[in-house]
């Protein structure tokens, strides 16, 4: 089952998208992370049950740089990402 996250706090222009992306990649998640125009940071994950756990636990301390203060986890079932692929997409 796939995981879409929104995360708060201060996490945009200090790598989080990067490393978030980087951090997935190397869980062997597939999904995408992007900015939100209200500030906040958006990703839609998808793999294995500890993968993703690990991916949870990561985005709610993120980079060094940043300040997470909130990240609301929500289940999706179809979630229409491609498997083997991990993208930083455009705001939306």
């Amino acid at each position: 089952m796939a995981r879409h996250l929104v995360i708060t706090g201060k996490v945009q222009g200090v790598g989080y998208r990067a490393s978030f992306e980087s951090e997935a990649r190397r869980l062997g998640l597939w999904g995408w992370v992007r900015n939100r125009t209200d500030g906040s940071v958006e990703a839609m994950v998808d793999g294995e049950a500890r993968a993703l756990e690990a991916i949870l636990a990561w985005a709610r301390r993120g980079p060094a740089s940043a300040r997470v203060d909130d990240v609301v986890v929500e289940e999706v079932g179809d979630a229409g990402i491609t498997p083997g692929r991990f993208d930083v997409v455009a705001t939306g």
